[in-house]
């Protein structure tokens, strides 16, 4: 699993590092992303193009995100 920690990184560059790292994802390969904002626009994103992903919100204000390839 790949993680990408782009907590205290200014829009875009999160999206970027995300989109880098899909583009070179084994199948059966995960993303885990790291911020401190819930990422909407790039839920969209991954759902057009055929990702899904996992969310979890902690006390601490943070989001980890969970991304892989859809299923069918």
């Amino acid at each position: 699993m790949r993680v990408i920690d782009a907590r205290g990184l200014e829009p875009p560059e999160p999206f970027e590092r995300v989109m880098e790292a899909l583009s070179v994802m084994e199948p059966e390969g995960q993303v885990l992303l790291i911020l401190n904002r819930e990422p909407f626009p790039l839920y969209r994103v991954l759902r057009v193009n055929g990702y899904r992903h996992e969310t979890k919100a902690f006390p601490d204000g943070r989001f980890e995100i969970v991304i892989s390839q859809g299923t069918g």
